[in-house]
């Protein structure tokens, strides 16, 4: 799918910092599938563009509640089951890929209990249930302005693979 975006907002937004540029990369391809991941929109894009999505889904589910709130809501698969720790080595998050793998393995031990349909008292104590995850969360709180940062430099790399410029 190809998605355009005005260069003059590209200019404003990598004038304000990393941040701002990669939000506004996000968020235009969010909008060209209507703002949402699901299996209907997901084969509209490319594997680049899959990927930076799932970063931001990583994200925000695991800076609101980690990675047992990512898996219980049902990312878990996305996140750990499809090659995105091998993209996120590739684009040079290496520490990243590992925090993945590291992810995945715990995934694919307690998927089942964490995935399960759930009171808001059940699912909290699912922090307790797995302390194993805590090393996890905080490992992403430390890297992640970091990490956010090497997926921007990626992205500006290779914009052609996520938008397409116009004047």
């Amino acid at each position: 799918m190809k998605v355009d975006i005005q260069e003059i907002k590209l200019q404003e937004a990598a004038a304000q910092g990393t941040d701002a540029f990669l939000t506004l990369i996000h968020d235009t391809i969010l909008a060209a599938v209507g703002g949402e991941v699901n299996a209907q929109t997901l084969p509209l894009l490319n594997g680049e563009q899959t990927t930076l999505l799932a970063y931001y889904i990583l994200r925000d589910e695991v800076m609101d509640g980690g990675f047992i709130q990512l898996i219980h809501n049902g990312y878990g698969p996305f996140i750990f089951l499809n090659p995105f720790a091998k993209a996120m080595r590739l684009w040079g998050a290496h520490d990243f890929s590992k925090l993945i793998y590291k992810g995945r393995k715990l995934f694919e031990e307690h998927e089942k209990e964490l995935t399960a349909d759930c009171s808001d008292e059940e699912f909290m104590a699912l922090f307790e249930q797995y302390p194993e995850f805590d090393d996890l969360d905080d490992e992403f709180v430390e890297m992640e302005e970091e990490v956010t940062d090497i997926i921007a430099h990626y992205v500006d790399d290779h914009l052609e693979q996520f938008v397409a410029v116009t004047k």
